[in-house]
């Protein structure tokens, strides 16, 4: 089997959809990205989905282009690119018929996801349970098991609080304090000190609670909910980190990539003991 014959559809483009996304595509396999009509992104720097905004993306030397058709897209792929589909219908699963379908949204809760949906369907995180609706799971949460590929049962239950990072957790996310049109004072990459308006929505100012560098920022523009993350604060205050895909994604994208050849391994095998006598 020749990976480039072999189309990944991922399910959602952000940071950690991105990094699966990005490794894959780097081990030889065509990969399709789908998206929301808005992307809901904060890590745009390193999200595939920023292309539904910008029409093209580059991510460690990867380019990812938005297509308004999955077989437009499906050309981009000639180029070595990663085109990226707005699934308003829900229906490029079923329109593609893709083998491998890797659902990376991270919404917390099985969206949809079916395991007939593909030969092999991967599920990203809690809300997924092997067998049940996909055949494997890949653990999101940080610690001894990041990355582990779970062929039975799910994932770690959402704790429901971020990862702290320099002991600071719940402080370094931002969230929108009303309903209405998110407008960022600030880009990503910039350095912050505690006080200072990063954004606002509504009128009503966003201020980060702590120093450190903004990692990410919603897109402008967008339609929020009160409470919704619109961006985060690191406080090691490296800007570079802003930019390349992060430890956890790529931990992340091999535990995808254990899966899928593990799943490939067990087609070549069934294969060939239906073709013997």
């Amino acid at each position: 089997m020749y990976f480039e014959d072999t189309l990944v559809l991922v399910r959602g483009g952000g940071d950690l959809g991105t990094g699966v996304a990005h490794r894959l595509h780097r081990a030889g396999f065509t990969v399709m990205v789908t998206e929301l009509p808005q992307p809901l992104c904060v890590r745009r720097a390193v999200a595939f989905a920023e292309a539904v905004y910008a029409g093209s993306v580059t991510v460690e030397g990867v380019v990812a282009r938005y297509a308004d058709d999955p077989m437009i897209g499906m050309a981009y792929t000639a180029l070595n690119e990663i085109p990226v589909v707005v699934d308003a219908q829900d229906d490029v699963v079923a329109r593609m018929k893709p083998p491998i379908v890797v659902d990376a949204r991270l919404a917390k809760t099985n969206l949809g996801t079916r395991l007939h949906d593909a030969k092999l369907v991967i599920g990203l995180g809690p809300g997924f349970s092997a067998g049940k609706d996909c055949h494997a799971v890949v653990e999101t949460n940080r610690g001894q098991d990041l990355g582990r590929v779970y062929w039975e049962g799910g994932a770690e239950a959402d704790t429901g609080q971020p990862e702290p990072v320099r002991g600071f957790a719940g402080q370094r996310v931002l969230r929108s304090p009303a309903d209405g049109v998110f407008i960022g004072r600030g880009q990503i990459g910039d350095l912050v000190q505690a006080g200072d308006v990063v954004a606002e929505v509504d009128g009503k100012a966003v201020v980060a609670a702590l120093g450190g560098v903004v990692r990410g920022l919603l897109h402008d523009g967008v339609l929020v909910t009160t409470g919704l993350k619109i961006g985060d604060l690191d406080p090691r205050g490296v800007r570079e980190y802003c930019f390349i895909i992060s430890d956890k994604a790529r931990a992340i994208g091999g535990g995808v990539l254990e899966a899928m050849l593990s799943g490939i391994e067990r087609w070549y095998v069934d294969s060939r003991d239906r073709d013997q006598p």
